[in-house]
């Protein structure tokens, strides 16, 4: 079973990202995107710099982004076709909800960078288990909007980073499991003079 929020155990072993594609109703409301926010914000922080930053594009506002993202994409890509354009506008208005996650790092600090990306990336996970626990699906996706300057500039600035569109609902058709990875050959056992993991 898929999902299966009865133990908190289960939650965590059973949680699917879902496809933003194959998302409907019902959503979370303002108050329940509120709370998944406020919990993916508690997440491994060094230095307690909160290293991102949570975008919350409203319902209404999603035609006015689709736009912009059109826009973004003829000045950017001169070749697009309107196929493109039409993918580009269901990118941002497919599912309830959605969440821009950034990765905000403080340059010059003594935590390194990466570290700080590290939490951001940290920070889309609980977001996803937070909507998981409230009994919603989320998708976590990149595509070549997260990495256009242009994009990321209507969410924030530079230095920060689009580390993900984060998109939530309730799923249309049932989640199937993927192949994960053979735990024989992502886990290892590190021994003294044993020389790096294979």
């Amino acid at each position: 079973m898929f999902n299966d929020r009865s133990t908190p155990l289960t939650l965590l072993q059973t949680r699917r990202s879902g496809k933003p594609r194959d998302m409907g109703a019902p959503g979370p409301s303002p108050e329940q995107i509120e709370a998944i926010v406020r919990i993916a914000a508690r997440t491994p922080d060094h230095g307690k710099l909160a290293p991102w930053r949570f975008v919350i594009v409203p319902d209404d506002q999603r035609p006015a982004l689709a736009l912009k993202l059109v826009e973004i994409l003829r000045a950017e890509k001169p070749d697009a076709t309107a196929r493109d354009e039409e993918a580009a506008v269901q990118f941002v208005t497919q599912a309830p909800g959605l969440v821009v996650v950034l990765s905000a790092p403080v340059i010059g600090h003594k935590v390194p960078v990466w570290e700080q990306e590290l939490s951001a990336g940290a920070a889309c996970m609980n977001l996803l288990h937070a909507a998981h626990a409230l009994g919603f699906v989320a998708g976590w996706l990149t595509g070549w909007a997260a990495y256009s300057d242009a994009v990321r500039n209507l969410f924030g600035e530079a230095p920060q980073r689009i580390a993900g569109f984060i998109f939530l609902g309730s799923p249309q058709r049932e989640l199937e499991e993927r192949p994960r990875g053979d735990l024989s050959r992502i886990v290892h056992h590190w021994r003294a003079g044993g020389g790096p993991a294979a």
